[in-house]
């Protein structure tokens, strides 16, 4: 079963409820007959429901990745032999055991959650609670997880999935919509998704392959069968069998390159780079046993009038490139310029520079502070100088930015909110410092689809308004949508930067490095495999949806 609904619904906590973490004011639960109001039925229930919490923090207990993994074991009073080999079983099938040895608080997000759900998994439940375990993940991860996912489902497992990406739920037997604390909608994906129409009143949203469907119905003139056949898309590959039984003279249609290729003539190509690394290298913990090289001859230049992007697979160190250009972390190897400053010189101004260039981590909680919501986003421009009424409105000026009312947000707790709540307060807190450049790891991370779609709006009109943007993500259609210029990581080194479009035509490469086309990019590229000729470099679902109309304009399909 799959638990979505919008930031602040409920999911977490009723999560929560189902293994007697929190027992109801109202109400009741009962976990295999027992109820959760009764304390001594808490072992039993928490041994027959685990769970992977939102915050992958929140579970780890011990000092080593093995270690962490074998807690929950070691208090079943498992044989040892036992314990060491559901360890290194799960260890392998998370792709950690080259990390066993190193201590969790020095994994990468999507590493921190891999652990997490290790540790369940080895307990062996009868069932199992994800709370937003992908958030974090790269592509393939997400791939992982959800053959994971399948495959324990298929063992007999009872699988209760919150998530924000709603590709994720199409898994799912049945989808519970939560909305306000209330169950709205319920039923299995076909019935749930049948209109965009049904779920948006909930923060929702129809799954990417879904949405490029009905953008093309509402485009192509196509006969009534095929679009009742393109109307219950929901996948990808769904998608490319409809559209492939549109009549073959589709092929015939030359595709016109022409606004794409001078869209990449270079334009800004030649503007000076307002951040530069080049030759980057850092090692966490150097000269100690736990010693992790993070970053090896890293390089990325970040243009005045071009936003960026930054992708690459969980640990393949994006975080500790970003830290690098706005000076939290110092050059051990290589160079960084942020404008005139030179990072590589001891005495530089590092307030300065980082009051011109603001990092939004992938983990907002790691940066708030403050117990009320106004005073985390005042914060930054009360050390600046400003008070009284221009303070106040600085500050209501970054929380309209990012979605959040200034009358409803900003005496609450910081602790109370839930995980995408906290993004975009650590987003405003970034923001009202207005920056001259934005550095945003994993912002959409958390966010439900309503809001990611409100952030992605704004980030764009900040770009438009001047801001220069640098954005690390997993998620390769924010990153289409949001960029002109791509830097992909692997193992902590550089291993291609250029023209976004260029670098999304690179499919097999994308695979090979633990990423993934964009939706868009996936289906052109599969229609292309069967005979379309359709140009190399559509990545972004307009895109696709123009050449696909032009091919179709002269009669109906």
């Amino acid at each position: 079963m799959a638990v979505v609904g919008a930031n602040g619904s409920g999911k977490t906590t009723l999560a929560r409820h189902l293994n007697a973490l929190l027992v109801p004011t109202q109400g009741a639960v009962t976990i295999g007959g027992l109820d959760t109001r009764n304390p001594r039925n808490h072992p039993e229930i928490r041994r027959m429901v685990g769970m992977v919490f939102q915050r992958p923090e929140d579970q780890t207990v011990a000092t080593l990745v093995e270690h962490d993994v074998a807690f929950g074991l070691e208090n079943m009073g498992l044989p040892t032999a036992e314990i060491r080999t559901r360890v290194d079983e799960v260890l392998h099938r998370l792709d950690l055991w080259e990390e066993r040895r190193r201590p969790p608080h020095m994994l990468s997000a999507g590493q921190m959650q891999r652990l997490a759900l290790a540790g369940v998994l080895a307990m062996r439940p009868a069932c199992i609670i994800f709370d937003e375990v992908t958030a974090m993940l790269d592509p393939v991860g997400r791939r992982a997880v959800r053959a994971l996912l399948r495959e324990l489902h298929e063992q007999g497992l009872t699988l209760i999935l919150i998530t924000h990406l709603m590709e994720e739920v199409l898994d799912a037997d049945r989808i519970v919509v939560l909305h306000k604390g209330r169950v709205a909608l319920e039923g299995p994906p076909n019935e749930i998704f049948t209109d965009a129409d049904q779920v948006r009143p909930f923060g929702l949203d129809l799954p990417p392959a879904a949405r490029l469907a009905r953008q093309i119905l509402d485009t192509i003139p196509v006969s009534d069968t095929a679009a009742a056949a393109i109307n219950k898309v929901l996948s990808v590959s769904d998608l490319v069998t409809a559209l492939d039984r549109l009549p073959r003279r589709v092929i015939d249609c030359p595709p016109d390159q022409e606004s794409i290729e001078s869209s990449e003539d270079g334009v800004g190509a030649s503007s000076p780079a307002l951040i530069q690394a080049t030759g980057l290298g850092h090692t966490y913990m150097a000269g100690t046993p736990f010693a992790h090289l993070a970053l090896r001859d890293a390089t990325i230049a970040i243009r005045d009038e071009l936003p960026h992007g930054l992708i690459g697979a969980t640990g393949s160190g994006k975080s500790t490139l970003l830290q690098h250009l706005n000076g939290l972390l110092r050059p051990q190897e290589g160079n960084v310029r942020v404008g005139s400053y030179d990072l590589n010189d001891p005495d530089v101004d590092l307030r300065h520079v980082r009051r011109s260039v603001g990092l939004v981590f992938q983990t907002p909680e790691s940066q708030i502070f403050e117990q009320y919501v106004g005073d985390e986003i005042a914060y930054g421009p009360r050390l600046a100088g400003l008070t009284g009424e221009a303070l106040r409105e600085r500050v209501r000026w970054a929380m309209a930015l990012v979605g959040l009312d200034f009358e409803a947000f900003k005496d609450r707790y910081t602790f109370a909110l839930s995980g995408g709540e906290k993004r975009k307060v650590a987003l405003a807190a970034i923001l009202s410092l207005q920056p001259r450049a934005l550095l945003l790891d994993e912002p959409t991370a958390g966010l439900d689809p309503a809001s990611r779609v409100e952030i992605l709006d704004h980030l764009t009109a900040l770009q438009h308004s001047g801001m220069v943007l640098a954005i690390s993500s997993h998620q390769m259609e924010d990153v289409a949508q949001l960029v002109s210029e791509l830097t992909v990581m692997v193992d902590g080194t550089t291993v291609a930067s250029g023209p976004m479009r260029q670098i999304f035509t690179r499919g097999e490469e994308l695979l090979s490095w633990g990423l993934e086309q964009p939706v868009a990019a996936q289906v052109a590229t599969a229609l292309r495999e069967r005979g379309w000729t359709l140009p190399d470099n559509l990545v972004e679902p307009g895109q696709l949806v123009e050449h696909l109309a032009r091919c179709c304009r002269q009669e109906e399909c």
